[in-house]
């Protein structure tokens, strides 16, 4: 695979198309054998409803994306056979998170998780919850709505930039959006692991403070994340 590529937005549009995802509907029997050998593993995963974008396209600086509706076993299946489907990616929106002091910080996913262990920045797959009266997927309250779920940070208590810093790696189209805080990064810290400590079951196990590049770990991290961090950190 190659490396990841920046790519500045000045704006997303993004819409739900009307269909089935054809490669869900001819794969089924392969993607509940898949589903039932996970949720043997990892019994509190939810077979919800999440969108997988089958068209996109950057031009003048906008991405154009056209998602369809399918079932996170689906998705599942998708990433763990390796994205057999070539024309779909994998589009999100990430909360990529500032403290005052200029350090990122980034959770640690539990263990009940799909990507347990691994580190990111608040971001979820977008489901159909994300999508408007009028058919548009809101990705940006995506972004708010998963900094919420899983750091407890409201949008009171948060600044959120315009515009999009887009992570393009093989089939996945990682979309940062600059969100600031007020307070330094190791009182934010405190602050959202007291919060997850409180919660029953908590998305994400700890946060990680990112100053540096050399706070960088590629063990936990995937290549998406290490270059957009590379990238505005070396800015």
């Amino acid at each position: 695979m190659s490396e990841p590529v920046i790519v500045p937005l000045a704006r997303v549009e993004a819409s739900l198309a009307p269909g089935d995802w054809a490669w869900a509907q001819d794969n089924r029997a392969a993607i509940e054998a898949h589903w039932r050998r996970l949720v043997v593993e990892k019994p509190a995963l939810y077979n919800g409803r999440v969108l997988i974008s089958t068209e996109h396209r950057i031009a003048d600086g906008v991405l154009t994306s056209r998602y369809r509706e399918t079932d996170y076993a689906s998705f599942l299946a998708l990433r763990d056979f390796g994205f057999p489907d070539r024309q779909v990616r994998n589009c999100f929106a990430m909360a990529a998170l500032r403290a005052s002091d200029g350090a990122y910080l980034l959770g640690v996913m539990g263990r009940h998780t799909a990507n347990a262990g691994m580190v990111y920045f608040p971001a979820g797959t977008p489901d159909s919850g994300d999508v408007t009266a009028d058919g548009r997927v809101d990705l940006l309250g995506s972004v708010g709505r998963e900094l919420a779920e899983e750091t407890g940070l409201a949008a009171s208590e948060v600044t959120i930039a315009e515009g999009w810093t887009a992570v393009l790696h093989g089939p996945r189209i990682a979309l940062m959006r600059d969100v600031r805080s007020a307070l330094p990064a190791d009182a934010l810290r405190a602050q959202i692991v007291d919060w997850l400590a409180a919660q029953e079951e908590p998305e994400l196990s700890d946060m990680r403070i990112v100053r540096r590049v050399e706070d960088i770990d590629p063990r936990t991290m995937p290549l998406f994340t290490q270059a957009f961090l590379r990238h505005v950190l070396a800015a």
